[in-house]
């Protein structure tokens, strides 16, 4: 026990003579009379658990603020209603044109697992999910792929409903997606500024199927 008390005297000396306050100080000055005697092991500057904790990131598990952030800002979006129990992207389509409704009719043969949703663009569910892709609510120029937290159009869209699809359309989708958006683009504005002309036009629109009530949204 003495030699631990002399051993502990001797760095309470030592700490005193290196710390600039403490220069020329008595041990008796550092210690008060009577007091417990204390020791410290000191370390590397910015070692200890303290160190450590501020080298951590955030716990495992634990939502960043730009996550959380990112998810209240989608819900408060025009449409987020059709994505708060069902999060399957919706395809909005031309509901009076004769060639999306085939297109449509396509889409429901093709995808058995039910991956996909439909919204003719003239029904209130599509005007809201156009505002929220940020577009008119008028437009009915593209077809629109609308997923919770992205949109696309024009030949992305289609591209990335083929994907969704049975074999062998997510093949045919890979293997035009390299080509140029300004042409695979180019092609789909040719095909549907003349859709009327060439595969008319329906006098009723689109909202709905008997056979596949959990497909569309209107």
């Amino acid at each position: 026990a003495g030699h631990k008390a002399k051993l502990a005297m001797v760095q309470v000396r030592a700490l005193a003579w290196r710390s600039p306050s403490g220069a020329g100080k008595k041990i008796s000055d550092v210690i008060p009379q009577g007091g417990p005697l204390r020791t410290r092991r000191f370390g590397a500057r910015g070692s200890g658990v303290m160190a450590s904790a501020r080298r951590r990131g955030p716990r495992a598990g634990a939502a960043s603020p730009s996550s959380a952030s990112s998810s209240t800002q989608t819900d408060s979006l025009p449409g987020s209603t059709y994505f708060a129990a069902d999060d399957r992207p919706i395809i909005l389509f031309d509901g009076v044109c004769n060639l999306c409704n085939g297109g449509v009719n396509f889409v429901l043969d093709w995808d058995a697992k039910g991956k996909l949703r439909m919204a003719a663009l003239q029904s209130g569910a599509g005007q809201e999910l156009l505002e929220r892709s940020g577009r008119r609510r008028d437009d009915i120029s593209s077809i629109v792929l609308v997923e919770k937290d992205q949109s696309y159009v024009k030949s992305q869209a289609v591209l990335k409903i083929a994907e969704r699809l049975s074999v062998p359309f997510p093949l045919l989708a890979q293997f035009f997606l390299p080509l140029p958006l300004l042409i695979r683009d180019g092609v789909y504005d040719q095909v549907a500024a003349n859709r009327y002309f060439f595969f008319g036009k329906s006098d009723q629109c689109r909202l709905s199927d008997d056979r596949f009530q959990d497909r569309f949204v209107d």
